[in-house]
């Protein structure tokens, strides 16, 4: 994933301008217009999510959130912009909801499954559409589809590399380790939540086995066989370790 993170230039105030096309800055001021703007935004939502990008109407937008149709323009100057505007709010989300549900956690494989846990329990249920409006942006915004991933994944590494250099986890490439979890749990999330039914903790358990078993130390590595043609991977036997790994705990409810 590309790097979207532009230089900007210097201003006479020394300064550095953020890029116009994925930070423009706030217009609102007041809490009246703060408030505004967060209904425009969850309207967006509702309305790209059931209709999709292309068929969607300002005139609809500006219904569902309650306001007057030309109040859309004191906050963004198109259907376009507001869109950038959702994905950069989704990803605010997603990240304080990780951040701040995992901030007790006292290693690295507990923030794993309480993350997870948030992302398929709390955070999906809230943003049902999610999937459909980014898939959308990919090709009504290439430049804020790639932010939304490279925002999520560039964090995500570090959070990877500092565990990674405590011993907690394997010395990975933490950009793929960060990419390849980030790949489950896209996948994951569509086949189970918004193709299906919903994902059951007895399946999260087993998804957070089958991610720790790859990612905690000390677990025997899978070899590759070396063959003509495309590449296999031998089935692996069970590795000791997986036996004296600590159990994973996770709350007994339903999912919501």
């Amino acid at each position: 994933m590309s790097q979207l993170r532009g230089a900007g230039r210097r201003r006479p105030s020394s300064r550095r301008a953020r890029p116009v096309l994925l930070h423009p800055p706030a217009r609102e001021k007041t809490v009246r217009g703060q408030r505004t703007r967060l209904k425009l935004l969850r309207a967006a939502e509702k309305v790209f999510g059931r209709v999709g990008f292309y068929d969607a109407r300002i005139s609809e937008i500006t219904r569902a959130a309650g306001v007057a149709a030309g109040t859309f323009y004191l906050y963004y100057h198109s259907k376009e912009e507001l869109l950038r505007a959702l994905i950069r709010q989704i990803s605010r989300d997603l990240r304080r909801t990780l951040s701040e549900g995992t901030a007790h956690c006292r290693t690295r494989a507990e923030a794993e499954v309480r993350g997870f846990e948030l992302f398929f329990y709390d955070f999906l249920p809230r943003h049902r559409k999610l999937y459909r409006i980014i898939k959308q942006a990919e090709f009504a915004d290439p430049p804020i589809f790639e932010w939304y991933y490279e925002r999520l994944a560039s964090g995500y590494a570090q959070r990877l590399r500092a565990a990674m250099d405590r011993g907690e986890l394997r010395d990975w490439d933490e950009n793929l380790a960060a990419c390849a979890l980030l790949g489950i749990a896209d996948f994951v999330a569509m086949r189970f939540v918004t193709w299906g039914h919903g994902l059951s903790r007895k399946q999260l358990r087993e998804l957070m086995e089958f991610v720790l078993s790859g990612l905690l130390a000390n677990r025997a590595a899978v070899p590759v066989a070396r063959a003509r043609g495309p590449g296999r991977l031998p089935r692996p036997t069970a590795s000791p370790a997986l036996a004296t790994a600590p159990a994973l705990s996770l709350a007994a409810s339903r999912p919501r």
